[in-house]
């Protein structure tokens, strides 16, 4: 990715000599399927005399005019930047270029419809892409207002973050765009002019999309215009009424909880195609993954994701949009101030009311995994450019931070951190800040020093571990009763935690909590003595309700009983807490894989989680096939299918427990008896009562029966055949790429690595398919060639086709000592390497040791 990366350095140099005023950007999007026609006006302030530059990525530049004089792009403009030199005090900038059409999922979107040929764009421009669709000050301090005016085909919907207006005609043009490309009536939208706001958050989605209308009213009075959006091809399965009241639900909750109105003037929400995250949170103009577009079975962890996800981009509405970071550096704040309030939101206000046990099921095991990769990094991270931050959407951005912040509020006061939020509104709405700006606001209203909390939460990386420590007497009481904490060699830190005891007894078959305390634990030994000549519990569990942020460990008779009492906990966030605590020991080779597999075995029946559910059997599949050791795996392997299918049997017919098992039940299938019971089911001739074999699963199954050698290209063909759709062409590139043999995987590397061009979508499904692998001996040709072709990759292809590339295709299943050595060889090889990607082979590389780590504790057990 020459010519395009920025330095933090750069920006703050940019920053101050310009000072950005306003965009006009019209856009012609008939020019046809590879580009499109940008036409820029810039006006900003600037020291004078002096010189700068302005991004953008184009194909070409035809035009600059700077204060009315022509400038020689042949002179100017080079990779990703255009000079502007001796500048005025008051300047007019105007460019036009020529813009090409993304289908990677960054900058300007184009997809063209299997299903029905017609032709959808939107924009992705998080971090630095909004300089693929008009030329910009890419950094985020430089905030001005945009007036977008875009001429598309008349029939089509354009949305942005201003209110959509009534087009004016434009004529009539063959080529537009469109599904027959025949001549069409053209037409012309002009937008009003944005709030002032970052470029990142600007928002252009156009073509045939279904619009659902509504509105709701703000707490200031006013009508807030609503939109949902979809494919025309989707529109069957769009539940815009469930979304309209989960939007709802949120503005209420925002509104009231921030005591601050909704700031901007409408808010649509747009499912669109072939998207690289959940969603982005465009003023005005929310885009999601369609995924969120069920139309088939999905499972409840997904419904429930989606709820949370609608709330976080609303949250970003105040936090990230009204008020936006400086630089990247303080990315997290924005990430992990949605992803709290998302969740806080969606236990209050939606019916989803046990997403704490969620998030400790799914964001919380992200962030402890990502806190022990050799990658860990402050919360607050030092992004030097934009390499840095595109790899920093990682588990401590998010999910660290978010648990952070919960422990944040719980040591502020609930009402004190919202009005220090609603403060920090007031004072910095529709302008840049840094983290101490919020900062002095809780302070303000909490009365608390804040500074040394942020220095060791904020400051510092690495995960504690909290241990209890006791005597007991002749008569089982105890004694003496500590909690230690330890942490990681290279990240010391001893941290402040606010955590709850909680004491668990077998009552009447169930293990339920008799006895709390909540205590401040710090430094390497706290005392508990409000626990000396209690009687020892079944079960001890640390950071009970977690209230704090930290792995927890367990003492013998405690181990005891969850491993064999777990399925019994009726608290389910308590549940969620004794899963983790087993998986975290278990990865850092403190507890045997084929142990943990039999506990998962033994319990997983009982969970009534979703998301938790998803989760533990992620890690299942896992261990029994990364972590037990090697001479144990394939018989574990097939042990875990036989189970996943009796789990499935046993389960409540039509429940989301089945579902769930029948799904991983085919990830695993390898036997002939066990793929037979898969192409039963695909044939429905062993139904599962309540269980419905539609398009998805089917396509589900038939991978399975790919991946096992039985089914061919020509089922594969033959099912794509009758699933023309996005979702079809995705299902059909994961089950071509899951065949098993030499010359499969083989077409399927080619397919993707030495022909560039293909959409975000397919190179992932495709990666997918690849690593799916019953002999791990395909994989291992692909440790050279992984190598060989790292570099080269990176240098062409855009970060978020080699982002895909990368970690779809690192031939991890293989958690061998010769991938390992392979993988440090590069590292040791190739030190001036980007730092991102470098980043991305050390985390794979950690992967690696840590499976092997807990290959040889299960050995040994």
């Amino acid at each position: 990715m020459p010519g395009t990366n920025l330095t933090r350095v750069e920006a703050q140099e940019r920053a101050s000599i310009v000072t950005s005023h306003s965009y006009e950007v019209a856009l012609d999007l008939t020019t046809g399927p590879e580009t499109f026609a940008a036409d820029t006006t810039v006006r900003f302030d600037a020291t004078a005399g002096a010189a700068t530059f302005i991004d953008v990525i184009a194909d070409s530049v035809e035009s600059i005019e700077l204060n009315g004089a022509e400038l020689n792009p042949a002179e100017l403009f080079a990779d990703s930047r255009i000079q502007l030199p001796n500048l005025a005090a008051e300047n007019t900038l105007r460019i036009r270029s020529t813009m090409r059409y993304m289908n990677t999922g960054e900058g300007l979107h184009r997809f063209e419809d299997p299903a029905d040929g017609e032709v959808y764009l939107y924009s992705q421009f998080e971090v630095p892409d909004s300089r693929r669709m008009f030329p910009v000050f890419e950094q985020p301090d430089l905030k001005a207002t945009f007036q977008f005016t875009i001429t598309a085909p008349a029939r089509w919907k354009v949305v942005s973050n201003q209110p959509t207006p009534e087009p004016t005609p434009a004529g009539t043009k063959a080529s537009a765009q469109g599904a027959d490309w025949a001549e069409q009536d053209i037409a012309t939208w002009t937008f009003g002019k944005t709030p002032v706001m970052s470029s990142y958050i600007t928002a252009l989605i156009a073509g045939p999309y279904r619009e659902v209308r509504g509105e709701l009213t703000s707490t200031d009075g006013r009508v807030i215009p609503l939109g949902v959006f979809c494919r025309e091809s989707l529109a069957p399965y769009l539940d815009a009424d469930y979304i309209f009241d989960k939007t709802r639900e949120g503005f209420k909750f925002f509104e009231t909880e921030f005591d601050y109105p909704y700031p901007f003037d409408k808010y649509d929400q747009l499912f669109v195609p072939e998207y690289n995250m959940g969603a982005m949170e465009n003023i005005g103009a929310v885009t999601f993954t369609e995924a969120y577009v069920f139309r088939s079975q999905v499972t409840d962890a997904m419904r429930e994701r989606r709820v949370v996800t609608i709330l976080h981009e609303l949250a970003h509405m105040w936090f990230g949009d009204l008020v936006t970071m400086r630089w990247w550096n303080d990315l997290w704040l924005n990430e992990s101030f949605a992803e709290y309030m998302s969740v806080l939101a969606t236990a209050e206000a939606t019916e989803w009311t046990g997403s704490w046990t969620t998030f400790v099921g799914s964001e919380k095991s992200w962030a402890y995994r990502q806190d022990q990769l050799p990658s860990t990094h402050p919360i607050v991270a030092p992004i030097r450019d934009l390499e840095d931050v595109l790899v920093n959407f990682d588990g401590i951005t998010y999910a660290k931070g978010a648990s952070v912040l919960k422990q944040l509020v719980a040591w502020v006061g609930r009402e004190p951190f919202m009005q220090g939020v609603h403060d920090y509104f007031v004072k910095h709405n529709h302008s840049n800040t840094e983290l101490p700006d919020l900062m002095v606001e809780l302070e303000a209203r909490s009365g608390r020093d804040l500074s040394d909390w942020t220095k060791k939460w904020l400051e510092t990386a690495g995960v504690n571990t909290l241990r209890p420590e006791f005597t007991v007497d002749a008569d089982g009481n105890f004694e003496t009763f500590a909690i230690t904490q330890t942490a990681a060699a290279d990240y010391p830190t001893i941290r402040p935690h606010r955590i709850a005891v909680g004491l668990y007894e077998e009552q009447d078959g169930r293990l339920v909590r008799v006895k709390r305390l909540e205590l401040d634990v710090d430094g390497a030994s706290t005392d508990v003595p409000e626990l000396v000549g209690t009687q020892q519990p079944a079960l001890v569990l640390l950071n009970d309700e977690d209230l704090s942020y930290a792995k927890i460990r367990f003492d013998e008779r405690s181990l005891e009983t969850a491993s064999t009492k777990l399925g019994t906990i009726e608290d389910s966030l308590a549940r969620s807490l004794v899963w983790g605590s087993l998986w975290d020991a278990t990865r850092d080779g403190e507890f045997p894989a084929s142990r943990f597999v039999d506990i998962v075995l033994a319990h997983v029946a009982g969970e009534t989680n979703s998301t938790v559910l998803r989760t533990v059997i992620q890690q299942l599949v896992l261990s029994a096939s990364s972590y037990v050791a090697p001479e144990k795996r394939e018989a574990t392997l097939e042990k875990v299918a036989d189970a996943l299918w009796q789990l499935a049997l046993a389960a409540e017919a039509g429940s989301d427990n089945q579902f769930q098992f029948v799904k991983a039940f085919a990830s695993l299938a390898g036997t002939d008896t066990q793929l037979d019971q898969v192409l039963a089911l695909l044939e429905e001739r062993t139904p599962l009562t309540g269980l419905d074999i539609d398009t998805d699963l089917g396509w589900e199954l038939l991978i399975s029966l790919a991946a096992g050698g039985r089914a061919t290209g020509a089922e594969i063909d033959a099912a794509l055949a009758d699933d023309r759709t996005a979702t079809g062409n995705q299902s059909a590139a994961h089950a071509r790429a899951a065949l098993p043999t030499a010359a499969d995987k083989a077409a399927a590397w080619a397919s993707v690595w030495a022909e560039a061009g293909k959409p975000n979508a397919i190179v992932r499904a495709t990666g997918l398919g690849f690593l799916r692998a019953q002999d791990r001996g395909l994989l291992t040709p692909y440790i050279e060639r992984f190598f060989a072709e790292l570099l080269p990759v990176w240098e062409s292809r855009s970060y978020a086709i080699a982002e895909e590339l990368i970690d779809g295709f690192y031939p991890s299943p293989l958690a061998n000592e010769e991938l390992r050595q392979a993988t440090a060889a590069w590292l040791e090889a190739n030190a001036e390497a980007p730092a991102a990607l470098r980043r991305l082979i050390v985390e794979h590389l950690a992967g690696v040791e840590r499976a092997l780590v807990a290959q040889a504790a299960d050995a040994r057990a």
